[in-house]
């Protein structure tokens, strides 16, 4: 079972690595010259100065810059004399640092605040720093976050971030961070993404490695006749699933045996819908979807578990009739029943990934014609995970067909790996060697006549606990 690996840890300041969020309270009921209430938190707690200073503003008639700069030499004054590291940041920022794990500041406060903090923890730390003066807005958006992903050269799904407030959490899984959260002043419930303890006492960077979303690598691949118009086809078909380090594959073109077989060579779990169709994973298969005798065109599917949590993958293959770049007119009633069928057996399912050959061009790649097809599944809240990737189709076209039918064939890509409810890495076309063309092709490292399509997502870490 692969998680994404810890690019980086990502910490906000105040009452996350340093107990300032008392600091910033006292500060701010000096200036409001009253005893702040759990209804202002909101106002206070995780906010920029000058988001307070504004708030206060409103609500006393003193012009905003002026209480900004009172707040500003209140809580300065008090860091200098008052700054405690909570428990735990100091031993947990020396073992990443002993295991080469970059980390970033990431706070709400000026710079001359936090490069007082900065001097009192050791600057040494942190390979970046990114302050409310550092980004067009502050938290609760997500740009502090992005900007630190940025300087470090960073993932924001392979970092998690430590914070102490509702507003900071919101900016950090705004960015695509996992989240760490160990409230100071306020509760922060545990969610899908993010976990929740009393502090950082006895956080070790395994802990911290566990909270990272788990990788799922998924290849649409049609084998060709079942691979059997090259030699050894199902040993090159192997080599080609070992090497590209795919999790799951949906398979059209199995000749009934190639899913079960594939499977069982690599001590996978398997599931075969009828003639054609099949799809191979390496983790555990909770349930088969579709009609099991589905036909030689049609979808079908599987539920896998990856970690404690599931995905739908299911793989289709539509009418090749008619070609759509073949005809004048494109045709394709048929295709387009077929997709409505299979949309309609995976119903309002997410996460959920949906591969396969669909026999025709997609709408996002050619304006020529209406291409309803991949319309069809993108109106039902499916995206198309190369496109995410690779936006522009004329600097990426992304071709499928054909690595062994060049021009005049139209060149097009025609296998999808279709998603909803998940987050796109990476997405890209996959041919092993040089094929020959047709008909040359018995001795072709790559045994199949289409291209494979393989997108690596990010797949949610989760829940954790109070």
């Amino acid at each position: 079972m692969t998680r994404l690996p810890l690019q980086a840890v990502l910490f906000d300041m105040d009452g996350t690595l340093v107990d300032t969020e008392r600091l910033w309270w006292e500060a701010v009921e000096q200036v409001a010259g009253r005893t702040l209430t759990e209804a202002d938190q909101p106002e206070v707690l995780g906010r920029a100065v000058e988001d307070t200073a504004a708030w206060l503003s409103a609500a006393t008639g003193t012009p905003s810059g002026e209480l900004a700069d009172a707040l500003h030499r209140e809580f300065a004054d008090r860091v200098r004399t008052g700054i405690v590291p909570r428990p735990g940041a100091l031993d947990l920022l020396r073992a990443l640092a002993r295991e080469g794990v970059p980390t970033a500041l990431v706070t709400a406060s000026p710079r001359a605040v936090a490069d007082t903090v900065l001097e009192a923890l050791g600057a040494g730390h942190f390979a970046v720093s990114v302050t409310a003066d550092d980004t067009p807005r502050t938290k609760p958006a997500p740009d502090p976050y992005l900007a630190a992903c940025r300087a470090l050269g960073a993932d924001p799904d392979a970092c998690v971030a430590v914070e102490d407030t509702e507003t900071g959490v919101a900016s950090a899984e705004a960015a695509g961070c996992a989240v760490l959260a160990v409230p100071s002043l306020a509760p922060i419930a545990a969610a899908p993404g993010r976990t929740v303890l009393t502090g950082l006492e006895g956080v070790t960077v395994d802990r911290l490695r566990a909270l990272l979303p788990y990788r799922l690598r998924v290849m649409t691949w049609n084998l060709w006749y079942g691979g059997t118009k090259v030699h050894d086809h199902r040993a090159k078909q192997l080599k080609a699933i070992a090497e590209s380090e795919v999790d799951v594959v949906g398979l059209q073109e199995t000749y009934g045996t190639a899913a079960g077989e594939l499977a069982d060579a690599l001590g996978w779990y398997h599931h075969r819908a009828g003639e054609n169709l099949g799809v191979i994973s390496r983790h555990p298969i909770t349930a088969a979807l579709g009609d099991p005798d589905v036909g030689f065109y049609g979808a079908a599917g599987a539920r896998i578990a990856v970690g404690d949590q599931e995905v739908e993958v299911w793989t289709a293959h539509l009418d090749c009739e008619r070609y759509g770049p073949y005809e004048s007119e494109p045709y394709e009633d048929v295709r387009l029943g077929q997709m409505r069928d299979a949309l309609g057996r995976i119903g309002d399912a997410a996460p959920v990934v949906l591969v396969g050959d669909f026999n025709t061009p997609s709408h996002l790649d050619r304006p020529d014609a209406e291409w309803p097809v991949t319309r069809a599944a993108e109106e039902v809240g499916f995206a198309d995970s190369f496109r995410q990737a690779h936006p522009d189709a004329v600097e990426e076209p992304g071709h499928t067909w054909s690595p062994v039918l060049g021009p005049p064939e139209p060149q097009d890509r025609i296998d999808f790996v279709l998603h909803r409810g998940l987050r796109v890495l990476d997405s890209r076309t996959y041919v092993s060697g040089i094929p020959r063309a047709m008909p040359d092709v018995e001795d072709n490292e790559w045994p199949s006549d289409h291209a494979a399509v393989i997108t690596t997502f990010s797949l949610g870490s989760g829940a954790g606990t109070v």
